[in-house]
């Protein structure tokens, strides 16, 4: 079957996959536009009426925040920390919203990030953020928050409890569509490597489910390999190495989990093989090699740009806080392309290929004002929010 006609059973097929929801509320609110966001969603997804579309905060601003971060060792988390602690909250500080800002980090062990998020309940924080975490380990500490007036908000992955707000990408879109374009970037036939970021967190899982979606419309291509790079280049490096030095065979495209992509470029070239086709998700350090080389890939994506995740999680959780009434549990932003324009706009001629800089969506194009009045009962501007007398 050749590529186009690929392309359009895809677009026929996909386009009947908007989940049904029997209940009134959530998903079945949301204009048409934005319900086609949740096409090919993750079905452990929460679509329903979010419980905090009443929710009014327990204390008057300003308020203290919660950030129970999982992990730090990459240059994802640390634009998203730069960005909460040098931009976000100064800003919301100086607007008399903020008084605290906590942060604490768990090391991908949930019992530790259990344990932290309790304590931060009790110490009386009024909101808590929580990044990339399992599907359910968390459910029980996040109804115990509830259950204190405290509302819990993930970002980039999701949790199944009813009661959290997600705010996140849709991850199973993201892979679904960095698959379908590496397969046409090699005419439909080949090898590929899956790098994913952690199995086993939702965000890992949900975009490797959406990229072997994709691939059963390409009965030609396979997946020869399956590494685990963490969101991480220097891990991804060594893995993909292991993996070249292992397996000698054809390799006609890589997939990775974007945090990790200047890390399989590296790799590759070290291998001694010819270049190939890999996906980019926005790393500055793997956008300098394309500017450098035009010709290596036809686009890149943002799929979990850092700086807008933090500011699109932050502005949801404020929103709640404001009492603005989320209309839906999961807040879902779909993957943005881009192209050797943008980044040619975004990087200078001597760009550092060893950057750990991010390029983000132009302006704000991932979660504007317009987009967020779609998901609220109440929209405003949160920063300039002020409480009733």
């Amino acid at each position: 079957m050749r590529i186009r006609e690929i392309t359009r059973a895809i677009i026929l097929i996909t386009g009947l996959v908007i989940p049904s929801v029997a209940a009134a509320g959530g998903l079945t609110e949301l204009p048409r536009e934005e319900r086609k966001t949740y096409e090919l969603l993750d079905p452990k997804l929460p679509t329903g009426e979010s419980v905090f579309r009443t929710f009014k905060a327990q204390r008057a601003p300003p308020w203290k925040i919660g950030y129970a971060s999982t992990y730090a060792d990459n240059s994802w988390r640390a634009s998203i920390l730069d960005e909460f602690t040098n931009k976000i909250v100064p800003a919301f500080k100086k607007a008399g919203l903020v008084s605290e800002f906590i942060v604490t980090q768990s090391n991908l062990e949930d019992a530790v990030q259990i344990r932290q998020m309790r304590q931060m309940v009790d110490d009386g924080v009024d909101a808590i953020i929580i990044c990339c975490s399992n599907l359910t380990a968390l459910n029980p500490t996040i109804e115990y928050a509830y259950s204190k007036g405290v509302p819990v908000f993930s970002y980039s992955g999701y949790v199944t409890s009813p009661f959290a707000v997600n705010a996140t990408e849709n991850n199973m879109q993201g892979g679904f569509e960095a698959a379908k374009w590496l397969a046409e970037e090699i005419e439909g036939s080949g090898n590929v490597l899956l790098v994913s970021g952690i199995s086993g967190f939702a965000s890992s899982d949900s975009f490797d489910v959406g990229a072997k979606k994709a691939l059963e419309y390409y009965p030609e291509i396979k997946i020869v390999g399956h590494v685990d790079g963490k969101w991480t280049d220097k891990v991804a490096q060594a893995e993909v190495q292991k993996f070249l030095a292992a397996n000698p065979g054809r390799i006609d495209g890589i997939i990775v989990q974007s945090g990790a992509e200047n890390g399989v470029i590296n790799a590759v070239r070290q291998s001694g093989r010819d270049m190939i086709p890999i996906v980019l998700g926005g790393e500055a350090s793997a956008a300098c090699y394309w500017r450098r080389n035009p010709d290596f890939v036809s686009k890149s994506f943002h799929f979990w740009p850092p700086r807008s995740e933090a500011g699109f999680v932050w502005d949801v959780m404020m929103r709640t806080l404001e009492g603005q009434g989320p209309k839906i549990q999961t807040i879902l932003r779909p993957a943005i392309p881009s192209t050797i324009e943008d980044v040619m706009a975004d990087l200078p001629a001597d760009c550092d290929p060893n950057s750990e800089d991010w390029i983000e969506p132009k302006n704000t194009a991932w979660w504007s004002a317009s987009a967020a009045a779609k998901y609220f009962d109440n929209p405003a501007d949160p920063l300039s929010w002020k409480p009733a007398d």
